[in-house]
């Protein structure tokens, strides 16, 4: 370890697949943002940890400058592929859905609409139980097995879902599907932890993209194939004719299992604390064999029996415990914080806006197709392919905003600034949707031309946002150690927005259909929550969440950015 370093300072730090200073408060970033010398880069863990021969490292250090951290492409690009694969296997559903679910016994004739907000909400109620658990255990055994684990049950869940046959069965697959599906928030909790602030903001302006390609790619592979597996022909034409869904559901299978493989080979643990551990393959085969000898033997390893006892009158010598006779299966973890001493006020404001802020999203999402499709003069009588072709539109170009536009506008006005936009965006948009052609006597252009704008203004505020709240909520977090738990509890929060919004908008829209101006009571609503979220979002006042802040004070008391005895002369090594 380098003099200039104490042991305390060391604590703080965390390994990461590129040289930059760190994102979390408690470390002094370095004067200078170029390339190290390979002189200080030490191995000082069993593996080497990512320092020791990671691929990722070396790209890595080819695309360095000395104007900011080089970004880890190696490991950006597998984090793309796993998102992809997850966002195309879960919109993949939509499309064959309804039809699907009329084929149920137990669905009715006309209530067809209401058994699918069902399933759809099965699937949103099991995340919000269960994303902060996803969060807390990233934290507690690293990321890199959560994101395996969560991949393959999801994928398992996928195939299950095609032999589905009866409600309930849906239900049940829909709920398992939710309670193991969090590689979401992990995603973005590994993305924080292999940039820094110097090129976060390029790394998670890419994930909006991924899920806008998602909705794009797995509705194709939904429609396409449950509409070809209705004309079955060839050997499993019997199968296929039994379950006609059977086929979108194995091929998004197989996505997310190609996902896998490449995960387990390319993709590198971030969490510091766990890149001291054997290699994962290593700690599986430890836990099977506690498991086993949890299940079969007698008197299993892990329990120990010192000197004196009855195992060594018995076998002449004290029992081995877990530690001496199996690799570590858990990460030590040298300084705890309590997760209740986290909840600190800005924190509190963020999570609030950022709830707020998917409430508000999921609800225009939810009520753009229901109000345009309604007849006048509560809505607007669009046909599905008017409603789907002004929706892909505003897609296709909220990706061409995300992909080009949005980092230069986030450096000129910051984090907070940009979240603050999106948030006014939402109001605009939430305001403007009942004025969309409200005149029944305008050609029909006029209203294309006004609807394409507010969706235009609500594409980009959505998927800037959502990039903004990704970075704030990484800058939040105080140690590497909660980062995790802070994106479950995010994910939590969106999983909650996706299962209330729908019914609440469907049920305000129901209500006001036969009331004079009823289409402003969902539209002016939700505006005001929007509203709400904007006047909450001037609560976040902490400099370290901007991304170009790197001496912030600490959000916690004890965490000063100089720990005592330690002094910054710009040398800090990864």
């Amino acid at each position: 370890m380098p003099r200039n370093i104490t042991p305390k300072r060391a604590a703080f730090q965390r390994r990461q697949s590129s040289y930059h200073y760190q994102t979390f408060p408690g470390v002094v970033p370095p004067a200078s943002r170029g390339r190290p010398p390979h002189s200080k880069i030490h191995n000082d863990s069993p593996r080497g940890g990512i320092c020791s021969g990671s691929s990722s490292l070396r790209s890595g250090l080819d695309g360095g400058s000395n104007g900011g951290s080089p970004i880890p492409w190696r490991q950006l690009i597998i984090l793309a592929i796993i998102s992809l694969a997850e966002q195309t296997a879960l919109n993949s559903i939509s499309p064959y859905l309804p039809e699907m679910a009329a084929t149920f016994p137990e669905v009715a004739q006309g209530k067809v609409g209401l058994y699918v907000g069902i399933i759809a909400s099965s699937f949103a109620a099991a995340q919000f139980a269960t994303n902060v658990f996803w969060g807390h255990l990233s934290d507690r055994i690293g990321r890199k097995p959560v994101i395996l684990l969560g991949t393959f049950l999801t994928s398992l869940c996928f195939f299950a879902f095609g032999f589905c046959r009866t409600l309930p069965q849906a239900i049940v697959v829909q709920v398992l599907m939710g309670l193991f599906n969090a590689n979401a928030g992990v995603v973005s909790t590994v993305l924080g932890e292999i940039t820094d602030k110097s090129n976060q903001t390029s790394a998670f302006a890419w994930l909006p993209i991924i899920y806008g390609l998602g909705a794009i790619t797995g509705p194709i592979i939904g429609g396409v194939l449950s509409g070809a597996s209705k004309h079955p022909s060839g050997p499993l034409s019997r199968l296929f004719s039994k379950f006609p869904y059977l086929l979108p559901n194995v091929v998004c299978c197989m996505i997310l299992l190609v996902g896998l493989v490449l995960s387990f080979f390319m993709l590198d643990e971030s969490l510091h604390e766990a890149q001291r551990l054997p290699p994962l393959s290593q700690r599986v085969k430890c836990l099977f064999s506690w498991l086993w000898q949890f299940t079969a033997s007698y008197r299993p390893s892990f329990v120990r029996f010192g000197e004196g006892s009855a195992w060594e009158e018995e076998y002449g010598s004290p029992q081995r415990t877990l530690a001496e006779s199996c690799p570590a299966l858990l990460p030590d973890r040298t300084e705890e914080i309590s997760y209740r001493s986290i909840m600190v006020p800005q924190i509190i404001f963020l999570m609030i806006t950022y709830a707020l802020f998917n409430l508000s999203n999921i609800a225009f999402n939810s009520l753009y197709p229901i109000y345009t499709s309604a007849p006048r003069p509560v809505g607007r009588a669009m046909s599905p392919e008017e409603i789907g072709l002004m929706l892909s539109l505003s897609g296709g170009i909220g990706i061409f905003f995300q992909a080009f536009l949005f980092t230069p506008i986030q450096k000129r006005l910051g984090n907070i600034w940009s979240y603050r936009a999106a948030f006014l965006g939402f109001v605009v948009s939430f305001i403007a949707m009942p004025l969309v052609g409200r005149n029944e006597d305008e050609p029909k252009a006029w209203l294309y031309t006004e609807l394409s704008a507010t969706l235009l203004v609500k594409s980009i505020s959505a998927v800037g946002g959502l990039t903004c709240a990704m970075l704030l909520i990484t800058n939040a977090s105080p140690k590497p150690s909660t980062l995790g738990t802070l994106n479950g509890l995010a994910q939590t929060l969106s999983a909650g927005g996706r299962a209330f919004a729908p019914f609440v908008s469907g049920a305000l829209f129901t209500a006001g259909f036969k009331m004079k101006g009823g289409e402003w009571l969902p539209w002016g609503l939700f505006g005001g929550i929007a509203l709400l979220g904007l006047g909450l979002s001037f609560g976040l006042s902490w400099p370290g969440f901007e991304s170009d802040d790197e001496e912030a004070e600490p959000l916690l008391p004890g965490h000063s950015p100089v720990p005592e005895g330690g002094e910054d002369n710009g040398s800090v090594r990864d």
